[in-house]
């Protein structure tokens, strides 16, 4: 069985004064704190949220 590929996502800008659309985004993501770091399974999903809000979150290697 092969390993799921997955993401490592960094949460660098803060959702005050953001619309509530990107901050939903970010809860999905299960981002809510600064420079908090998830790891998450690289979906096309994932991708197109990470594309939605380029200015609030880095991909980190």
């Amino acid at each position: 069985m092969a390993a799921k590929k997955t993401v490592m996502i960094r949460q660098i800008g803060s959702p005050i004064r953001r619309p509530e659309s990107q901050r939903k985004i970010l809860i999905g993501l299960g981002l809510n704190k600064m420079h908090k770091v998830v790891e998450r399974q690289d979906t096309p999903e994932v991708r197109g949220a990470i594309a939605k809000i380029p200015h609030l979150v880095e991909v980190v290697d």
